[in-house]
């Protein structure tokens, strides 16, 4: 009959084998994770490039001189916006249709006058989406009038209001 510390041992080592297998197979995974996301990153920015320039029209009148860079030139037609698209940036002859659906209605929202005038919340916003008013959906909002923001279509006042 065997000891009992032999068959402690026996188990301690099995154990520390399997984690040995197991650290082996994270380290490999973390590997194929990085590469993954590296993968990932690029395929971002080339969608986001591409959403980009058909956004500008895609051409360019002049070749760009060293150091300067240009704003796109503006064509007549406009690409249609698809949902997950990047916000164009605002200029005087862009219109709302120029946005994919979801920030369309938030700048119509925003122009509607909802509110009291001084602005409106991301909380009036979602619910004048008729979202559900979570802390998710609300932040998912106040996220995409920020994006608005940043690219001209609205105001983001430092209390967190949005005008046009």
């Amino acid at each position: 009959m065997p000891s009992v510390m032999g068959l402690l041992e026996e188990r301690e080592a099995a154990a520390w084998v399997q984690a040995e297998e197991l650290r082996a197979e994270m380290e490999r995974i973390t590997a194929e994770l990085a590469d993954a996301e590296v993968v990932l990153e690029r395929r971002v920015i080339a969608r986001t490039e591409l959403a980009e320039a058909l956004a500008a029209g895609g051409e360019q009148t002049q070749a760009p001189v060293a150091g300067v860079r240009e704003a796109p030139a503006m064509t007549e037609r406009s690409p249609v916006p698809v949902v997950g698209s990047v916000v164009p940036r605002w200029h005087e002859a862009a219109t709302v249709d120029a946005l994919a659906v979801d920030y369309r209605r938030i700048v119509e929202l925003v122009e509607s006058g909802a509110g009291d005038g001084g602005g409106i919340w991301a909380k009036q916003l979602a619910a004048g989406l008729q979202l559900e008013l979570v802390p998710a959906k609300i932040e998912g909002v106040r996220s995409k009038a920020g994006r608005l923001a940043e690219r001209g279509w609205l105001t983001a006042s430092p209390s967190g209001r949005f005008t046009r």
